[in-house]
């Protein structure tokens, strides 16, 4: 990789931790904090969300009828994701110690706090755990196969591709044959020490 592209990346690091303050200093100024897994309102907060709740009947009544027909295709998804949640959990578990690759998080990933919001009804609290956690446990998917990507074959396409994982940005270019051994053996080490 030229000083270039590693000086570019740098500076997409940089402003990448620079958005995740700004959003942390928004957050901070919506009136909740984080007590360990739960998300506490302030108590203006959430009596003004409490007001703002759409009762279920009223939800009923109101709500796109499309939606409700496709629920049942929509919620039939969660048995293909509970078998790959498995699946990923079983192979990380049991391969990744044998690897020395670090281990993903799930809870770095799945993450479910919407309940806490007060203006959400019960059926609007169910629909957004299910959908943190199927967005959340692609990410958890994603990140253990880049990691074993890295492990494997850390080597960019020829082809452009869209959607990269953040690691993608750091294997080597296609057809960078040069001391390639040594560079894998690098990746792989880099790998135990994966955040």
């Amino acid at each position: 990789m030229n000083d270039n592209i590693s000086r570019l990346l740098a500076q997409m690091s940089d402003l990448e931790n620079e958005l995740a303050s700004a959003l942390h200093q928004q957050e901070t100024k919506m009136f909740f904090e984080i007590n360990g897994k739960r998300v506490v309102f302030e108590r203006t907060v959430k009596d003004a969300h409490r007001k703002l709740k759409s009762g279920l009947f009223h939800w009923l009544v109101t709500y796109r009828p499309q939606n409700l027909l496709t629920g049942p295709v929509i919620y039939a998804m969660i048995i293909p994701l509970l078998f790959f949640d498995l699946c990923i959990t079983v192979y990380q578990a049991s391969c990744f110690p044998i690897y020395g690759i670090s281990t993903v998080r799930r809870s770095d990933y799945i993450v479910i706090d919407r309940q806490h919001l007060g203006y959400l009804n019960i059926i609007e609290k169910f629909h957004c755990t299910y959908c943190a956690y199927g967005t959340g446990l692609i990410a958890y998917i994603a990140e253990i196969i880049a990691r074993t990507e890295q492990y494997f074959c850390p080597i960019k396409h020829a082809r452009k591709m869209i959607g990269t994982h953040a690691r993608y940005q750091h294997f080597l270019e296609y057809g960078e044959a040069d001391d390639y051994e040594t560079k894998l053996e690098a990746y792989r080490v880099a790998l135990g020490r994966a955040q």
